[in-house]
């Protein structure tokens, strides 16, 4: 399968029951979502607003701090070609875990490091991979990270979609 916009909903149902979904917030999400879209076995990505109150959220509604939304993204991968424990080593790379609502020179709740997960097992494997980076020394401040039950994901504005694809860039900063 190498449509890149596909959602969760859009796999047939066989190869539904192949993928797996994950979701990740970790600040802008154009960079983040330019980087796993590189990765062998991820299906697609897509990225839009969740963890907040507000139904159906524009970019402008988020970016006001008001809707208690972040900036994330989802991935639907195949778990025979990349396990969920590899899209979090990746995951912690991609970003600064130790900042609170922030990262880089954005600030804000909507840019705070978050692990959405879909079920228990991507509960235990998130709580156990932050665990592991917090004793590894690697960092001197502590991880601020939130490992939250998913909830009601937002696609963010088609012009947000593979942004940095779009412009022919390969960072944000």
């Amino acid at each position: 399968m190498d449509a890149q916009d596909n959602t969760i909903e859009d796999v047939n149902s066989q190869d539904k029951e192949q993928y797996q979904l994950a979701t990740f917030a970790a600040g802008c999400f154009w960079g983040v979502e330019a980087a796993f879209a590189k990765i062998n076995g991820v299906v697609s990505t897509r990225v839009g607003y969740t963890g907040g109150k507000t139904v159906n959220p524009t970019y402008k509604q988020v970016c006001s701090g008001k809707t208690g939304h972040a900036e994330a993204m989802e991935i639907i991968f195949d778990p025979k070609k990349i396990s969920y424990e590899r899209l979090l080593d990746m995951f912690w790379e991609l970003h600064d875990p130790t900042q609170l609502n922030r990262q880089g020179p954005d600030f804000g709740e909507q840019y705070r490091s978050a692990v959405f997960y879909h079920n228990l097992a991507q509960q235990a494997a998130a709580e156990s991979s932050r665990q592991r980076l917090e004793e590894s020394g690697k960092y001197k401040q502590p991880i601020v990270t939130q490992i939250v039950r998913a909830q009601t994901f937002y696609p963010a504005e088609e012009y947000h979609q593979k942004y940095l694809e779009k412009r022919g860039l390969s960072v944000c900063h």
